[in-house]
């Protein structure tokens, strides 16, 4: 729960919207077909999961949803 708790904190949510950022970047410019619109993809939820502080992974470790529940 130190992890969830972790990335719920305004660090953690910079990490995954930083992460989100780079794997959007690689996905359109380095990798280019399918398989980076995918990664583009995957960046876009990790952004948006850092902006709004949801853990997509706290349910399964029973924990809430939303990251300010968390701390």
């Amino acid at each position: 729960m130190t992890f969830l708790k972790f990335m719920a904190n305004p660090f953690g949510r910079g990490i995954r919207m930083v992460a989100g950022i780079a794997l959007i970047a690689t996905g359109l410019f380095f990798v280019g077909n399918t398989l980076g619109i995918a990664l583009a993809a995957v960046g876009a939820v990790v952004f948006l999961a850092g902006a709004v502080n949801l853990c997509l992974f706290a349910p399964l470790a029973r924990g809430p949803f939303w990251g300010g529940q968390l701390q």
